[in-house]
């Protein structure tokens, strides 16, 4: 099959749409890792995203009957508009199913570019099955995101750019994962030619179905996936690309949200550009992957692939960034509540920059300090620790901790005496009108919230922590009720943090 996705890349026809990206040195990535790495610029195509690659070609390559009847996919983000811009160029009707949950503002993206948008379920499941429906009963062809040989044909070009725009030894080529057909493409043509090129995907630790699935040598179907890469938010990958890179790939990376923020304010920093967290995956991978296997002088590549960012977004990457890059360490610190604890506690933090103080007595014998400063590493955050508990401070370091990062470090209050039988969990919900009233609305009346936070991050998804207050002998309907909702949650009963400072 080398052979066939060699000529099919050859022969693809992206550039009517798509422009050859750059491929730019990153030089203060490239200085902290001792390795020379290169951005493949998909974030500049027209529609902030490599998606319209195949997306075109696809469209490109059909019989003239069948495109004069036009187009159909499901999408909520990238592939939406690389559908509709293609379909525009190439004077066909486009209808691009999208679920009802869509930002308003992806939907005028769609429509600006001659697409015909159709909302339609509040996931894209939903969508994708009712644009089959329409696919069948209108006659017009379905564009898939990734599983189509033409789709993976025309993100391959991106592979075939590489090797031209750098011709010297490459170590590693880093590909962010959604569905597979970027990287699919990309490897099939990388590994017909420069065989030596190590091609590594990168998936969040949240969303890794083709992580799981080559590990489990069959498509693996995630029951749900975490929504902060959305770019890259898929349940199941597909069976062409599945197959591909079970053939070619090398590796996967797994990467957190704090370490594809700090990734996105590396991009920053050396191109003054904002990529989307599915855009900076690569480069979080590529990090991860230098750090692990301890590499210097080699050349790497990270395709930045898309840009498609909601402003009001940029308020959590720049607050998750700095823990990231192990910039900052949270940590929760028990003072006995004494004369001269808290100089104490001060003279053990020296000249460090502090970047939180919360303090709250919590008894006649000991107080509680949330506290947050700035570090070098986390070799720096462990000798924190030993310093803090060679003065006699009991010290728990939360800075990889999600209830903390998330909600403890923005809440106030403390313990309360009447909150008897309380759980606590967390919840990440699809971010729309009503989805809180739902929430409320489907508890039983004989529940009492008695903790509640949530935070506007400025994205796509919710998050909240919630503090119930339900009788013991209720706790099966509580579980068919955390069943019924469909939302990720977290039992955070047994977190210490939470015991500190809120049980």
């Amino acid at each position: 099959m080398y052979s066939d996705y060699l000529t099919r890349i050859l022969n693809a026809r992206v550039y009517d749409v798509a422009q050859e990206s750059p491929l730019e040195y990153a030089p203060n990535l490239s200085a902290r890792l001792h390795n020379q790495l290169l951005l493949k610029r998909e974030d500049m195509q027209s529609v902030f995203s490599f998606k319209l690659r195949g997306a075109y070609n696809k469209m490109a390559q059909l019989p003239p009957d069948l495109l004069a009847q036009g187009v159909i996919a499901a999408s909520a983000g990238n592939h939406a508009q690389g559908v509709a811009l293609g379909a525009s160029r190439l004077g066909t009707r486009a209808i691009i199913v999208m679920p009802v949950t869509t930002p308003q503002v992806k939907v005028d993206a769609v429509n600006a570019r001659g697409g015909e948008v159709v909302l339609h379920g509040e996931t894209y499941d939903d969508a994708y099955a009712y644009a089959r429906q329409l696919e069948s009963e209108k006659g017009m062809t379905f564009i898939h995101p990734f599983d189509d040989p033409d789709v993976i044909a025309g993100q391959g070009t991106i592979g075939m750019e590489i090797l031209r725009q750098y011709q010297k030894p490459i170590h590693a080529i880093f590909v962010a994962i959604g569905g597979g057909g970027l990287i699919a493409g990309v490897a099939a043509y990388v590994k017909r030619l420069r065989p030596e090129i190590k091609v590594i995907g990168v998936e969040p630790v949240d969303a890794d179905a083709m992580h799981q699935s080559l590990k489990a040598g069959y498509r693996v179907r995630l029951p749900q996936v975490g929504l902060f890469a959305d770019g890259v938010a898929v349940r199941s990958v597909g069976k062409e690309t599945f197959r591909l890179c079970q053939q070619y790939i090398d590796d996967i990376i797994l990467v957190g949200t704090d370490d594809t923020c700090a990734a996105i304010k590396d991009v920053f920093e050396d191109t003054r550009s904002i990529v989307e967290p599915a855009g900076a995956l690569a480069i979080a991978g590529a990090k991860a992957y230098v750090e692990r296997e301890q590499i210097e002088g080699q050349t790497l590549v990270a395709i930045a692939c898309g840009a498609n960012m909601n402003f009001d977004r940029l308020r959590f990457v720049a607050e998750r960034a700095e823990l990231g890059e192990r910039r900052e360490a949270i940590f929760a610190v028990t003072i006995p509540e004494t004369p001269g604890s808290l100089r104490k506690f001060g003279e053990c933090i020296g000249k460090r920059n502090l970047t939180e103080f919360n303090y709250r007595i919590a008894d006649e014998k000991e107080a509680h300090i949330f506290v947050g400063m700035q570090i070098q590493n986390r070799a720096d955050a462990a000798k924190m620790v030993e310093t803090f508990q060679a003065n006699g401070f009991k010290t728990i370091d939360l800075t990889d901790d999600e209830l903390t990062k998330l909600h403890l470090r923005h809440m106030v209050g403390g313990r309360s005496p009447l909150a008897h039988n309380e759980l606590i969990y967390r919840f990440e919900f699809p971010e729309r009108p009503g989805a809180l009233l739902k929430f409320v609305s489907s508890m039983s009346r004989n529940w009492n919230i008695s903790l509640f936070h949530y935070r506007n991050n400025g994205s796509d998804y919710g998050r909240i922590v919630v503090g119930m207050q339900v009788p013991p002998e209720e706790m099966e309907e509580w579980q068919a009720f955390l069943n019924s909702l469909d939302y990720r949650y977290w039992d955070e009963n047994q977190n210490p943090a939470y015991k500190l400072f809120l049980a």
